[in-house]
C-alpha cells in the first residue's frame, strides 16, 4: 500500500513538473505563429503533443479552442466544441438516420489546411464510435 502511494505521488510530481516545464519551452517560432492566426485568443496554456508538435489551449470568442504546430510553427489543427444547435440539419439529418439510439458524448469543429470537418463520438452500451463528415454533409471516416 506505501508503495502504491508513493507511486502515484511521484507520478504526480513528474505530470506536474513535465507540464510546468512545456508552457516555458515552447519553441519561438510556434509562439509567433500562433499569436499571429489567433491574436485574440486569451487564457492560453500549451503541452506537448509528441517530440514535434505543440498544442495551444485557449478561449476565443467565448469558446475553447485547441490549435496544434510542428515546431517550426507550421500549424496543424484547429479544434472547437459544437452544441447541437450549431449542427447544420444535413448532417444531423444522417447522424438521426446512421446512428440513432447513440449518444452523443462529443461534438466539434476541426480544421486542417484541407479545411473544415464536424468530428462526433457517439455511444450506445460499451459500443463507441467516431466519425466524421464533411460540410455537405457526407460521412468520410468512421
Amino acid at each position: 500500500m506505501k508503495n502504491l502511494i508513493l507511486v502515484i505521488a511521484a507520478s504526480a510530481f513528474i505530470s506536474l513538473s513535465v507540464s510546468a516545464q512545456t508552457s516555458k519551452n515552447v519553441p519561438a517560432p510556434v509562439k509567433t505563429a500562433f499569436s499571429q492566426k489567433f491574436t485574440k485568443a486569451t487564457d492560453v496554456k500549451w503541452g506537448k503533443e509528441g517530440k514535434t508538435e505543440w498544442e495551444a489551449e485557449f478561449k476565443l470568442d467565448g469558446k475553447l479552442y485547441s490549435a496544434n504546430f510542428d515546431t517550426k510553427g507550421s500549424w496543424l489543427e484547429t479544434e472547437y466544441a459544437i452544441t447541437a444547435t450549431e449542427i447544420p440539419a444535413v448532417v444531423k439529418t444522417t447522424i438521426d438516420k446512421d446512428y440513432a439510439g447513440y449518444k452523443m458524448k462529443e461534438s466539434e469543429i476541426s480544421e486542417t489546411a484541407k479545411g473544415k470537418v464536424y468530428e462526433f463520438e457517439f455511444i450506445k452500451g460499451k459500443n463507441k464510435v467516431e466519425v466524421a463528415f464533411d460540410m455537405n454533409g457526407k460521412k468520410i471516416r468512421k
